[in-house]
């Protein structure tokens, strides 16, 4: 390890010391680990908060093989560790990274090739509300579900950090956006960034505002994170060889649908987890959002949304705040 960043022995993390709620959440010290081959070690300065982490301490979605058993998918920080291997980052580099687990914690590793500099005049917090929801929205919007210009896509939970994300890349790239939120508040926000409708789905049916809005056409892709009965209902709301990206089943794994509406309509119904796939998978998603979507971000063309930051050891508050359903945008940590 080196002497320019230095390095304790000891570290303090975030740890899920059972499945359940918030308070579960408890700082406690462990050893700082050692890149391996081919890893970078990242002197966190702010980390993101995630519906994964979410799941994850409640018991319901346990990390992959080989990844820390700490929550924190994606975290902002300094290069200060490198292994055998590393070409790219040298030491005091800042970077943020998409990260497999780890990121509540004031040091984690990460592959060098799912890491990416940070963007020019970012802060840590700002960056560290990037990788997850950057990453997760160009693979499911723009690689699953083939969005093109001039198409329309339904983005379901349009404030979320998801939400927030891809109405700023769908129209960027010559979309039309729709969108549902909860409030009036969460709609107007979703129009600020770009949707051509917020569709309050507590108040209006969002399978009539889809057709009214596309002249009866329906959405071209819908970005769905909610599953439950929104399967059906995403199948009257979709265009003619429409395609509906699965992404979370918030409102229920299990749902009767009508197969016939999906062979009438030619529609695709695919679905995704980012979590578990390879290295070498998220590489590849890293390189295309450096070269199409770092540009952007660069120019404030679009930027993550922030809500809230939290001190790392009040981690449990920031759970809290995103179980709340009230928060706009992204939470994080605030780590060093």
């Amino acid at each position: 390890m080196s002497d320019t960043i230095r390095i304790p022995e000891k570290m303090t993390v975030i740890a899920i010391t059972e499945p359940g709620g918030p308070l579960v959440l408890k700082p406690e010290k462990r050893t700082v680990p050692e890149p391996g081959q081919g890893e970078i070690l990242i002197r966190v300065k702010a980390a993101g908060v995630n519906r994964p982490d979410v799941a994850q301490r409640q018991g319901a979605y346990p990390p992959p093989p080989g990844a820390s058993d700490l929550p924190g998918l994606e975290a902002a920080g300094e290069v200060a560790a490198i292994g055998e291997g590393v070409q790219r980052w040298k030491i005091g580099d800042p970077v943020t990274a998409l990260t497999p687990g780890g990121a509540y914690a004031e040091f984690c590793l990460v592959h060098e090739t799912n890491a990416l500099p940070l963007p020019h005049g970012f802060t840590f917090t700002e960056a560290a509300a990037i990788p997850e929801t950057f990453f997760t929205v160009w693979h499911n919007v723009f690689q699953r579900g083939g969005l093109k210009e001039g198409e329309t896509l339904l983005v379901h939970g349009g404030s979320s950090g998801i939400g927030t994300t891809a109405i700023q890349l769908a129209s960027q790239f010559g979309a039309k956006v729709l969108t549902t939120a909860g409030s009036e508040q969460k709609c107007g926000r979703c129009v600020e960034l770009g949707a051509a409708r917020a569709i309050n789905y507590r108040e209006e049916d969002f399978v009539e505002a889809v057709k009214e809005a596309t002249d009866g056409k329906g959405a071209d892709v819908i970005l769905d994170m909610v599953g439950g009965d929104y399967v059906a209902r995403n199948y009257e709301a979709a265009a003619m060889d429409g395609r509906i990206v699965q992404i979370a089943t918030l409102g229920g794994a299990k749902s009767e649908a009508n197969f016939a509406r999906l062979m009438v309509k030619r529609l695709t119904h695919t679905g995704s987890t980012l979590r578990p796939r390879t290295v070498e998978f998220k590489a590849g998603l890293a390189a295309e959002l450096e070269s199409k979507v770092w540009p952007l971000l660069t120019e404030r063309k679009v930027a993550p949304v922030m809500d809230m930051i939290f001190p790392l050891k009040e981690a449990w508050r920031a759970h809290e705040r995103m179980e709340e359903g009230d928060h706009i945008g992204k939470i994080v940590l605030d780590v060093l």
